[in-house]
């Protein structure tokens, strides 16, 4: 896992569970991906109307796992209350757009894309658990 293999060459300490960080943010990473392309599969359905509030609510998860993800990989100088709030929007934003995909019981993507956003809320959950 590259993102474990970069946290574990942190040439200094940090203050947070080396495996937890990296499973959020594998996770951040991975949610982000699966947000846009459901996005985007979204825009290719014949009532496109239909799936507004959906193509929204991935791209803002997206977009706020995205930011997450990169501000988890920062660790000089590390704010804790900038990666609470950080993980608490990536929480949000994920049980937000889980709940709009699973709305769409009918398309695959949609349906992915809502496992991906628990998996992301589960890890960033644990993650803020043990820094709180």
């Amino acid at each position: 896992m590259p993102v474990q293999t970069m946290i574990d060459t942190y040439p200094a300490e940090i203050r947070l569970d080396r495996v937890l960080l990296a499973e959020a943010s594998q996770a951040a990473m991975t949610c982000a991906q699966a947000c846009t392309a459901c996005a985007d599969a979204c825009l290719s359905e014949n009532d496109v109307a239909e799936m507004r509030k959906c193509i929204r609510t991935n791209l803002d998860c997206a977009d706020i796992c995205d930011v997450t993800e990169r501000v988890l990989s920062r660790h000089t100088e590390y704010d804790a209350n900038i990666t609470r709030a950080m993980l608490q929007a990536c929480v949000q934003a994920c049980n937000s757009c889980r709940d709009e995909c699973a709305r769409h019981t009918h398309m695959s993507h949609c349906q992915a894309c809502a496992e991906e956003c628990q998996r992301c809320a589960d890890a960033c959950q644990a993650m803020l658990t043990s820094i709180s």
